[in-house]
């Protein structure tokens, strides 16, 4: 429950925040265009909050934040005064015209811009991409990709942490193939490896793009051993210790941790015996494992962590530039997630990536909560992934969203002509039809791999 509600709040913050940045890009090159703006509405539906300001704007806060409006005064839909004709929309110029409906946009990418560029001030803690191991007959095995090697670029796309590993192996899904450079540890060899992903099969709901190659980023050792008890806990209750050593739960042997949590999550409200080991006795203490709920399914667990080794101080890197250098990684940032973006959005076209790709509000809404809970440098970078997303997804050319209304605006710039009402209302009709049916395979993914 309260893993929903930190991605519920996450989720209305993230888009509270560039829902308004979108419509403030509309509204502030409409008021500098003359243009009388009515209302400017953050959310949907019934009113929250609302205010007049002193430049006759009503600004609204409405009860669903999934969108927002800027009305401004048209006389194709408002019963307009004689002497405030020169300030509708539509007796601009088409230039001033598609300047407004570009601003939204745009102030998505200024904003995603911003976001990044405060995020490289602050510096971002990161891991570099050690691989840890490559599994046997897999895509990465058959390039034979080593272990023990640190991946520092694929397709040419230079790769400082995990993060940009993975931006750039989701900009490739579609190809034939992907080269992969890397280095050990003890040399400055960098080593090319091409791997062969004509059949490369990519399931985001089920698996990461790196564990679908064959490819497992080092980590530090994880011991079978007890780090930590909560308090109150089932564990701390059962009676079981910081320093004890597990061996088997319900006379199931657990070789490691990963054996033993899934054990654990197999007896939700079950009393089990877990078998361990303290100062060379071997007791087997009952213990009453809780019922959480996690991904859509009630598992076991018992308030314990294991032992950990420390990460090696020669992996461990700070992104962190100074004010000119940090604008410069921002921009190339953002025109990496740019081009992502449309590659994406390309290959979603042509077949090459599967619709089952999208995600809907409650994927967004995960990946908002994940990215706060982190940290705010990573909140940071989730806010202009989606801010570059939101600005790329209103260019699209459906008659609904900015970039239908660029299309119209063009056509009219080069025929001189408006495009007539009855086409435009007809392609309205198409785009919204469109957009819906792209939200509802978004909804359906969500719901897939939540329940699924």
């Amino acid at each position: 429950m309260m893993d929903f509600l930190w991605n519920l709040a996450s989720f209305v913050i993230a888009l509270g925040i560039l829902v308004t940045v979108h419509e403030y890009g509309h509204f502030w090159v409409a008021r500098k265009n003359g243009v009388k703006v009515e209302r400017f509405s953050v959310g949907f539906g019934r009113a929250l909050w609302r205010k007049t300001g002193k430049d006759g704007t009503e600004y609204v806060l409405a009860m669903i934040p999934l969108g927002g409006y800027v009305k401004m005064l048209d006389e194709r839909i408002d019963d307009v005064k004689p002497e405030d004709k020169d300030k509708t929309f539509n007796s601009k110029t088409v230039y001033q015209r598609i300047a407004i409906v570009a601003a939204g946009p745009l102030a998505n990418f200024i904003f995603a811009l911003f976001a990044l560029y405060i995020m490289f001030l602050i510096g971002v803690p990161s891991v570099k991409p050690m691989i840890g191991n490559i599994s046997p007959s897999s895509i990465a095995a058959e390039a034979n990709l080593t272990k023990d090697s640190e991946i520092v670029s694929i397709a040419g796309d230079k790769t400082r942490n995990w993060q940009e590993v993975n931006l750039a192996l989701i900009g490739q899904i579609g190809n034939q193939e992907i080269t992969i450079k890397t280095k050990n540890s003890d040399s400055q060899y960098i080593s090319s490896f091409t791997l062969d992903t004509s059949n490369w099969e990519f399931s985001p709901d089920r698996t990461s793009a790196l564990t679908s190659l064959g490819i497992s980023p080092y980590r530090p050792k994880v011991h079978n051993e007890l780090a930590a008890v909560a308090e109150k806990s089932p564990a701390e209750l059962g009676g079981l210790l910081v320093g004890d050593k597990l061996i088997a739960v319900n006379d199931v042997l657990t070789d490691d941790w990963v054996a033993f949590a899934k054990e654990i999550k197999q007896y939700p409200g079950k009393e089990v015996s877990i078998t361990i080991k303290r100062n060379d006795e071997i007791l087997t203490p009952l213990v009453i494992p809780n019922s959480i709920e996690q991904a859509g399914k009630v598992i076991g667990y018992i308030g314990v962590a294991p032992k950990v080794d420390a990460w090696p101080k020669s992996l461990l890197v700070e992104l962190s530039y100074g004010p000119i250098d940090s604008l410069q990684e921002s921009a190339q940032r953002t025109w990496n997630l740019t081009s992502l973006t449309f590659s994406m959005i390309g290959k979603l076209i042509t077949g090459d990536v599967s619709v089952k790709n999208l995600s809907g509000p409650i994927g967004i809404a995960q990946g908002a909560g994940n990215s706060a809970s982190h940290g705010f440098v990573y909140f940071l970078g989730f806010l202009a992934l989606i801010s570059i997303n939101l600005g790329i997804i209103n260019l699209l050319p459906l008659p609904v969203l900015d970039g239908g209304h660029l299309l119209y605006y063009l056509i009219e710039l080069f025929t001189g002509k408006e495009v007539p009402e009855k086409t435009q209302e007809a392609g309205f009709k198409f785009g919204a039809l469109a957009l819906l049916m792209l939200m509802a395979i978004g909804l359906f993914n969500d719901f897939s791999r939540v329940l699924g």
